[in-house]
């Protein structure tokens, strides 16, 4: 039988309703065989770990994700697969960067949670371990059927590092729009293999370096120079994230464009993701992009803003910085963008 590891961080799923406090509390998930006793019917060797104290995701910090990529790495010759099980809210940042964390990676590593704790009546949180651990114990021709970080949710399998969690009360909470399902659960569990990546056939290097001097800077309407500027020159930050308009448009306001440029020469790295939830970025389509490009804005093409965060931390975290750590954020490294 092949042998899953579940790796529980805490989240939604591993809650159970405590009476005497009128609230959700972790319980062991140790005892998961009691909450979901369908999982001694699956043909799988499963074997727990968990965090301890469990997380809440909104809790989640990078040392928490070197954790996470050090278990894994611990673990990675005694198992198949492994199940993350996580919060919900913070999922795609987790799974992108552990997408980027394990380089070389040959074996599944699903993430999956739940918007109903795992002892509600109709709750979520068993089809979605259930099938989870399935996908990371599957095979095709003899090899990991999905050899990346991936995660599971309402139906769906999808690329950790192209996933944005879209809403908080359906249970379709993910979606990835600018990039294909790598699998569909129904009667049975169908593999979209084109888009799945293939195993190098490298030994996995586990990356646990990372440097989180990383800003986000969201345009909107009114935006003021005062905060932009406070924004993009704040102590400490190596990197900034404009979350811009559209196709990578932003204001063409004399402050603005001298603020970004001024942050560019500064040595920072700014680079520019889109707002909406799907496309990409095109700098110098628009005449309000076009300053951008000018000023030495680095475009994020169809990243999302939880794998452009991630991927800018493990490329520092590398030492990579200036021109190279330009050139290495725009290459796809991990299947997380299209060139």
């Amino acid at each position: 039988m092949k042998k899953i590891l579940i790796i529980y961080t805490g989240g939604t799923i591993g809650m159970v309703y405590d009476e005497s406090n009128k609230s959700y509390q972790p319980f062991d998930f140790k005892q998961i065989f009691n909450q979901v006793p369908e999982l001694k019917k699956i043909q799988v060797n499963l074997s727990v770990q968990s965090f301890n104290p469990p997380l809440d995701s909104s809790n989640m910090q990078p040392h928490h994700w070197i954790q996470l990529a050090k278990a894994i790495e611990n673990n990675y010759e005694k198992y198949d697969g492994f199940v993350v099980l996580h919060g919900s809210d913070t999922m795609a940042y987790t799974a992108s960067a552990l997408s980027f964390m394990l380089e070389n990676l040959s074996k599944p590593v699903v993430f999956t949670g739940s918007q109903l704790p795992v002892g509600e009546i109709r709750t979520d949180a068993k089809e979605n371990l259930i099938t989870a651990i399935e996908i990371a114990a599957s095979e095709i021709k003899g090899k990991a059927a999905v050899p990346e970080v991936c995660i599971y949710f309402d139906y769906n399998l999808y690329r950790g590092n192209r996933t944005s969690k879209y809403n908080s009360e359906k249970f379709e909470a993910f979606q990835s729009v600018n990039y294909p399902v790598l699998a569909e659960a129904g009667v049975h569990i169908k593999f979209n293999q084109q888009v799945i990546m293939k195993a190098s056939g490298k030994n996995l290097i586990v990356h646990t370096e990372l440097d989180s001097s990383v800003g986000i800077l969201k345009i909107f309407p009114g935006i003021s120079k005062s905060w932009t500027e406070s924004a993009l020159m704040a102590p400490g930050i190596r990197a900034i994230i404009l979350e811009t308009f559209g196709a990578g448009n932003a204001p063409t306001d004399n402050w603005f464009i001298d603020a970004v440029t001024k942050t560019v020469q500064s040595g920072r790295v700014v680079v520019n993701v889109t707002q909406c939830g799907g496309g990409r970025v095109e700098q110098g389509r628009y005449e309000t992009s076009r300053h951008l490009e000018a000023a030495g804005v680095v475009s994020g093409f169809d990243m999302t803003t939880e794998a452009a965060l991630a991927k800018l931390m493990y490329l520092m975290g590398r030492k990579y910085a200036g021109l190279r750590l330009k050139e290495q954020f725009q290459k796809d490294l991990r299947g997380e963008l299209t060139v």
